[in-house]
């Protein structure tokens, strides 16, 4: 598979812009990044998916200044999934009792919770602060035996989390078959084998119940799909969201209100939040 890499130059004095503008590059198809120490960031994506016009659009709709597209080149031809598992994703240790890291590195020590994660350029390594508070909130949240949806679910390291600290049944959704096929790697090698890994959207909730649906999904995704959402959870049910801007909090709060359901909990990390409703 041919890549090519595009390389921006980040001027912006606020961390959170260079994030946002990773988000925006994701939504337009860019696979992975990698953070220079030069303010630069280089982004990957499938040469056939490259679009400059598009790109150009994205860069004078951008609201925050600071971002200058600089080039885009083809790579050179080699494994750039190992490359970067190899180079680039450093092992995250979330709250001193989980650590998560490729196949390729070794824990200098044991953690109570121990996730082996291959990306393949699928989204959710941890490192991302929308999914490294969800991971939070998981390791303090009560799971045993609780029915739980990772929707949107990447490589799984939510669900495989999950699964660990007791979740069950556990079911696994994402539209991207580059994401589910990820996804059941990542358990294998994890040994988690009661993850139902399902390729498709929010249509395939009809008939599931869940007492907890996790969402780490974008803005208007989540505010399409919450009312399919809220009527999949149990009695006071929790739905936790991630994936948006502190600034679009109150738009969702708003539409789970109109839903029935209440506010209970909200994390911010870096400009980025996480909310937690019950129903």
């Amino acid at each position: 598979m041919q890549y090519s890499q595009s390389t921006f130059n980040i001027s912006a004095n606020q961390s959170f812009v260079k994030d946002i503008w990773i988000n925006r590059l994701s939504e337009l198809g860019y696979e992975s990044f990698v953070d220079l120490d030069n303010n630069d960031i280089l982004a990957y994506i499938q040469t056939s998916q490259f679009d400059l016009d598009m790109l150009n659009n994205a860069l004078n709709d951008f609201h925050y200044e600071g971002i200058t597209y600089v080039k885009t080149e083809l790579c050179e031809d080699k494994d750039w999934n190992e490359e970067w598992e190899k180079n680039y994703f450093q092992p995250i240790i979330i709250n001193d009792d989980c650590i998560i890291h490729s196949s390729f590195q070794k824990p200098d020590k044991a953690y109570k919770y121990d996730i082996t994660i291959n990306p393949r350029m699928a989204f959710g390594t941890g490192h991302h602060q929308t999914t490294y508070m969800i991971l939070s909130y998981l390791l303090s949240a009560d799971l045993q035996n609780k029915a739980l949806l990772d929707m949107g679910c990447g490589t799984a390291v939510l669900a495989i989390l999950a699964a660990k600290r007791g979740a069950k049944p556990l079911t696994a959704i994402d539209i991207d078959t580059w994401c589910t096929d990820n996804a059941k790697e990542n358990c294998q090698l994890n040994g988690v084998s009661n993850i139902d890994i399902i390729t498709s959207d929010a249509k395939a909730l009809s008939d599931k119940h869940f007492d907890i649906i996790l969402a780490n999904i974008n803005r208007n995704i989540l505010i399409m799909d919450m009312p399919k959402y809220v009527s999949c959870l149990n009695k006071s049910g929790k739905l936790v969201i991630s994936g948006f801007y502190t600034e679009d909090l109150p738009l969702l709060e708003d539409k789970a209100a109109h839903l029935n359901m209440r506010l209970i909990a909200v994390t911010e990390k870096d400009h980025w939040a996480m909310a937690v409703f019950e129903s």
